[in-house]
């Protein structure tokens, strides 16, 4: 099991502890059965000493990923997007008449679209301008979903207003799929957060939210670094409810707007939307 904690963290830098190992073996026994093998053992035999190629080392990673999701995901975020982030870019954007907004991790495209029906509900003086959302993800398989952005009942009934469900869906027998207006806001590209981000440019929102949890410090250090290169000088970094930036990068200070806390860069003076 070492070799494979070892293995993933390289790849994706996931920390698997010891005591994860029964998320070893529920995770990857589905692996083991797709590629005709008998056991963990002989997945790890084949890994470390046949020429497999990558595809078999890729299964294992995406299979290590999380990717539980849903629409409108603790609420909290979205508020914010509503309530002050999006009314303050709008204001900051007028000459310009762009915003760009980057989803990591994006899983099966739940977040993304939910960022999407949000500045489309409240929002439609953007209709004119060049908004991008741009989603990305370790995980091919999922990414593919996601552009197909077809959802099950269980999966529709996991947040989503039933308003928009009504507005934004088409309905299929039990399947609900995204209309065009929404699905073509959103672009998806796999990206592994370890890699380059040299297709991303530059951003006026980030959301990476829940992603650091499953990072060891030094690892959540150099992303926040990263995402703060990228970041405009006033734009906004949203973190999962369980995340924060604090003795991690001082250079971010946390905004509360109701129940939630998003992040901006802070000014010389430690106020927020300055220069980094």
């Amino acid at each position: 099991m070492s070799y494979l904690r070892d293995l993933v963290y390289r790849r994706s830098a996931i920390v698997l502890n010891a005591d994860k190992t029964y998320l070893i073996d529920s995770r990857l026994t589905p692996v083991v059965h797709e590629a005709g093998l008998t056991s963990i053992d002989e997945l790890v035999g084949k890994i470390r000493h046949e020429d497999v190629g990558a595809q078999l080392v890729r299964r294992v990673i995406e299979a290590m990923t999380t990717n539980e999701t849903l629409f409108f995901r603790d609420v909290h975020p979205f508020e914010a997007l509503k309530l002050q982030i999006l009314p303050d870019l709008v204001k900051a954007r007028a000459a310009r008449r762009t915003l760009r907004i980057w989803c990591a991790a994006a899983s099966t495209g739940q977040e993304p679209y939910s960022i999407a029906m949000t500045v489309r509900e409240h929002f439609p003086e953007l209709a004119s301008w060049d908004v991008k959302v741009i989603a990305t993800d370790i995980n091919a398989a999922v990414l593919e979903r996601a552009r197909e952005a077809t959802y099950r009942q269980l999966e529709v009934n996991r947040g989503l207003p039933i308003q928009m469900l009504c507005k934004y869906f088409d309905r299929n027998g039990t399947t609900y799929t995204l209309k065009p207006e929404i699905r073509n806001m959103v672009r998806f590209q796999e990206l592994n957060l370890l890699d380059a981000w040299g297709s991303i440019g530059p951003q006026d929102i980030v959301f990476i939210r829940n992603v650091l949890i499953y990072f060891d410090v030094d690892t959540k250090r150099q992303l926040l670094g990263r995402v703060r290169k990228l970041l405009e000088h006033d734009g906004f970094l949203v973190l999962g409810g369980a995340e924060t930036t604090n003795n991690l990068d001082d250079n971010y200070a946390p905004v509360k707007i109701g129940s939630g806390v998003y992040y901006q860069i802070k000014t010389p003076d430690g106020n927020v939307g300055g220069v980094r």
